[in-house]
């Protein structure tokens, strides 16, 4: 189990301890690589280990589907998976631009010139998003339309004018959802 008070360099997998690439760059490479409707799940997995673990070849094949769960647990911050469908809101890619400064004001720096930030440092920091920011009136307007409920006047106003930044490729995230399901069971 990993240590949720401090920054793990290390998964066990099949009872060995394998180094891992930590910086949050890696990790939304492994995310976009998720992203990518070119990829298949195989492809997708393969990513995973290979962009996450610095040795990866030396993981049995057997404990490959370990390895993947280890993985999925340090990209989820250790945070409890509840494992019921929920509606993709957000894509690290397309949102970008509007994340990052969000990130920037809660670190009080930009993220983007720092050499090295630990995943979690940067998830957690991701996390405490909050307020009245275009992010949030993004994932507001989102999070309404995935559950066909009523926007407000504003929310409709604001849904007209920033329409490109609000619609996800629907489909194309749920078969994300699915593949990544399919990957840890």
């Amino acid at each position: 189990m990993m240590n949720p008070f401090s920054l793990p360099t290390e998964l066990e997998v099949g009872g060995v301890m394998y180094e891992i690439r930590t910086d949050y760059r890696v990790v939304l490479d492994i995310l976009t690589a998720y992203g990518d409707p070119e990829l298949d799940g195989a492809d997708k997995t393969r990513a995973l280990i290979e962009i996450l673990y610095v040795d990866y070849e030396t993981i049995p094949p057997e404990h490959m589907g370990e390895a993947v769960e280890q993985a999925s647990r340090f990209i989820d911050a250790n945070l409890p998976a509840d494992n019921k469908p929920k509606p993709v809101l957000m894509s690290w890619l397309k949102d970008s631009p509007v994340i990052i400064p969000e990130i920037n004001k809660n670190m009080g720096k930009e993220v983007r010139s720092v050499k090295y930030m630990h995943w979690w440092t940067f998830f957690g920091s991701y996390m405490q998003i909050s307020g009245d920011g275009l992010y949030s009136s993004i994932q507001n307007v989102r999070q309404k339309r995935a559950k066909g409920e009523k926007l407000e006047k504003w929310e409709s106003k604001f849904y007209k004018e920033n329409q490109a930044l609000c619609d996800l490729d629907w489909e194309q995230k749920q078969k994300e959802i699915e593949a990544v399901e399919k990957l840890i069971g």
